[in-house]
């Protein structure tokens, strides 16, 4: 899921993977605004065929966040 996730990551923005950690901040460490953010969970949607609350955004900070929550998801 963390691999998925960081392919996702470095289509959508001017990243390598080596940037991309657990740990990294969507918006913060990897210069993401919120339409990358939103394109990025709805490419998530799309790919895993899930549907993301709007309660659940707010709390996906980090990329560890997104893959856990992918993870439970399945």
């Amino acid at each position: 899921m963390f691999e998925e996730l960081v392919n996702i990551l470095c289509e959508q923005l001017p990243l390598k993977p080596q940037d991309v950690t657990t740990d990294s901040r969507i918006k913060e460490d990897l210069g993401a605004d919120s339409l990358d953010v939103l394109q990025l969970l709805m490419a998530l949607e799309e790919e895993k065929g899930i549907v993301i609350p709007d309660d659940v955004l707010p709390t996906l900070k980090t990329v560890g966040d997104i893959v856990a929550y992918m993870e439970s998801q399945q």
